[in-house]
């Protein structure tokens, strides 16, 4: 019976969310570790150094077929003022997979040297695959479908950064154009074919003098989605503890739907905690779901690990 259970519920979900997976990658807790170039092309570039970010996605633990998802992402330097990134996924939902790739470039404007006041702009191109795998249908009267189902997509993100001392400030449009909706036939009178969303990631770092060692970062993540009108906030906190060059961090995110119905229902709490040794770097964050199918599992684990590359690379304050 739990096994059936277990079955309906990965259906449901793999349902109800092909729609928001298809061709767009959903975005959790990921940029929270020291990665917001996950969600940005304007973080193309800042630092001083080639910046490499692996992370893996395991959600709803002990429920089979549920979704996974593995990134990896590069930014480096080009010149003074301008960065180039790539990032690559592969997702997968039941029987849906996903698999794409984003060029980004930005470029990076000195408002004020002596206030340490920058605006950044950045572009990507992204190429996405969405596909049903069918090697595992079952057959229905002796029907059995042999060919997978398979579309791509092209389209560009854009956005604008700003910041200045520890403020920052980022507005980003995300897939711009509309999705083809020919290769499956569906009714289009049913299937919205725009995947336009939009975010602003807002956010502060206090640190009590230049010598302090504790750093405090509250931000504020906020996405909403043009086909549905359906909105999520991210409310962030980390504490940061330096050591020279290192430091080490802990902190929550708490994500919440933006329901008149239900203000500040959480979709899940999210710890994370996390380190920056020399030219490594670790992170792990553990999803705590609150709605009906947290009796089902164990919660979901988010795992980064990277590394820093041939740093002074510019000498630009921009960089910082």
């Amino acid at each position: 019976m739990f096994k059936r259970t277990q079955i309906l519920i990965t259906v449901l979900f793999a349902t109800m969310g092909v729609q928001a997976q298809e061709l767009t990658l959903p975005q959790h807790s990921q940029y929270n570790a020291d990665n917001p170039f996950l969600i940005s092309p304007v973080y193309a570039g800042i630092g001083d150094h080639i910046k490499v970010r692996l992370n893996g996605l395991t959600q709803w633990v002990g429920i089979e077929d549920a979704p996974d998802t593995q990134t990896a992402a590069a930014d480096a330097r080009i010149g003074d003022r301008s960065g180039l990134g790539m990032f690559l996924y592969n997702d997968s939902n039941g029987y849906t997979k996903q698999r794409g790739a984003r060029v980004s470039f930005a470029h990076h404007l000195t408002l004020d040297r002596y206030d340490d006041e920058f605006l950044s702009l950045g572009i990507s191109y992204n190429f996405n695959q969405f596909r049903i795998d069918v090697n595992n249908f079952i057959p229905e009267n002796g029907q059995v479908i042999t060919d997978d189902r398979a579309t791509t997509n092209h389209n560009f993100d854009v956005g604008v950064l700003y910041r200045k001392d520890r403020f920052f400030l980022t507005l980003n449009a995300v897939n711009l154009l509309p999705k083809n909706l020919d290769s499956f036939g569906v009714n289009q009178v049913f299937e919205p074919n725009t995947l336009r969303n939009y975010f602003a990631y807002v956010g502060y770092s206090f640190m009590k003098n230049k010598n302090s060692k504790l750093e405090i970062e509250p931000s504020v993540f906020f996405q909403w989605f043009e086909s549905d009108n359906r909105s999520v906030t991210d409310l962030n906190a980390k504490f940061r503890f330096h050591d020279f060059e290192d430091y080490y961090y802990v902190g929550a995110t708490y994500r919440f739907l933006n329901d008149p119905d239900q203000p500040l229902t959480p979709l899940y709490l999210s710890p994370m905690a996390g380190l920056k040794k020399s030219n490594f770097y670790f992170g792990y964050s553990y999803q705590i779901l609150t709605n009906e199918i947290a009796g089902f599992n164990i919660g979901t684990h988010v795992v980064t690990v990277g590394m820093d590359l041939f740093q002074g690379i510019s000498n630009c304050r921009c960089t910082y």
